[in-house]
């Protein structure tokens, strides 16, 4: 069989959507819903920041930066997803694909740096309280979140170049709704195994850094806490650390399962049901467990609200 290398393939084509007319519609109603929802909370989150000068600190600092991936992650993938359900174009070009997957991938490596950041974060605010200021001031805020979307271009840009290195033979059906690293490793007929040892070694050391940082940082949060005497405020510091910790487990362990593994274990169905819970879902339920149940948040969206209210 004659090999064809990647760079001369035009198109790649989704097949890990329903073909079923009555069902097509129903997803693309379901995703297009949930996908504007998370537009509108997100970007609420990101004026109400923006325009309060109380929230002006390092904390709503890493939260816009949270927002804006939450904003991008699934407008990298759910557009041409519902384009597939609703017209039935399943076909990306070869450009398209590797674009696609280059800021998925940076997205994804990012948001996992800054949730290992914002937790470092927490950590500080909790059990230094008083130094808190002094220790995580603007300058500090500004190279940490410099260096956490330079990690994830950097960890992107190493991927995706070893993914697009590789050959593809006699198909290029890709088994999920966009271009990912498990689903292109399982096409491919060239040998995968440098690909997959870089992928496994680099998502391996710096994931599990980043999630070492995040465990490290709520294991002495808790203990802190749990030194508090008054019971209302370890209440409060336990349902904001639990809804927190609830999203960083959901994130990481879908992405683990999704990235740290090899491509024999490549399981299509499975793998479609683990993206949309990171690339979809959490997006989703960030502003509502990072933000929305926040005091000073909801108090500015109030404020937001009545001035709205007022100009209409």
């Amino acid at each position: 069989m004659e090999r064809i290398n990647v760079s001369t393939a035009s198109e790649f084509i989704f097949i890990g959507l329903s073909d079923a007319p009555e069902v097509r519609f129903l997803l693309f109603v379901l995703f297009l819903l949930i996908y504007l929802a998370t537009l509108a909370g997100n970007i609420t989150i990101l004026v109400a920041i923006s325009t309060d000068t109380r929230l002006h600190n390092p904390m709503y600092f890493f939260l816009c930066n949270l927002s804006l991936l939450d904003i991008l992650c699934p407008t990298i993938t759910v557009p041409k997803m519902l384009e597939a359900l609703l017209f039935e174009n399943k076909v990306i070009s070869f450009s398209g694909c590797m674009v696609q997957l280059f800021f998925l991938i940076d997205a994804v490596g990012t948001e996992i740096f800054l949730l290992a950041v914002m937790a470092y974060d927490r950590y500080v605010a909790i059990c230094y309280p008083l130094q808190y200021m002094n220790i995580v001031n603007m300058k500090l805020c500004a190279y940490l979140i410099i260096g956490t979307w330079v990690a994830g271009f950097f960890n992107s840009l190493l991927h995706t170049s070893f993914i697009f290195t590789l050959f593809f033979c006699d198909s290029n059906e890709v088994d999920q709704y966009y271009c990912d690293i498990p689903p292109l490793l399982a096409l491919s007929c060239s040998p995968t195994y440098t690909s997959e040892l870089v992928i496994l070694t680099v998502a391996g050391v710096l994931g599990s850094s980043a999630f070492l940082v995040t465990l490290i940082s709520y294991i002495y949060i808790l203990l802190t806490i749990l030194c508090t005497n008054s019971t209302e405020s370890r209440h409060k510091a336990f349902s904001t650390c639990g809804s927190h910790l609830t999203v960083v487990c959901l994130f990481y362990g879908t992405t683990i399962c999704t990235y740290v593994r090899t491509s024999s274990s490549y399981s299509p169905k499975k793998d479609r049901i683990v993206s949309m819970l990171y690339g979809i879902f959490t997006p989703l339920l960030n502003p509502m467990i990072y933000s929305l149940r926040n005091k000073e948040v909801k108090s500015t969206l109030r404020r937001m609200t009545r001035q709205v209210r007022t100009a209409l």
